[in-house]
């Protein structure tokens, strides 16, 4: 898959996770790197540096939030583990 495509394939499955799971409800950036990849193998863990940067451009769209503990945090700025979920209104 190209960038470009793997790019927008990752961009798109957040968007199809959040909206099956429901308003309020998170996903964690990996569910869309297996989901985009295939769960058959580890390579799912190469996607996980596109699958962040996907959830950059869909938070700089106004379209997601990230989250850590429950709480809205700079992506940036954050350490760990985070959790993505729909910005209310940002559809």
């Amino acid at each position: 898959m190209a960038p470009d495509d793997r790019a927008r394939a990752l961009e798109d499955r957040i968007l199809e996770l959040l909206a099956q799971r429901g308003a309020g409800r998170t996903i964690c950036p990996s569910e869309a790197a297996r989901s985009v990849h295939g769960e058959d193998d580890e390579g799912w863990r190469d996607l996980m540096e596109p699958a962040r940067e996907a959830a950059r451009r869909l938070v700089a769209a106004g379209h997601l939030e990230v989250t850590q503990g429950g709480e809205v945090v700079d992506m940036d700025a954050a350490k760990g583990p985070i959790r993505l979920r729909l910005r209310p209104g940002g559809d």
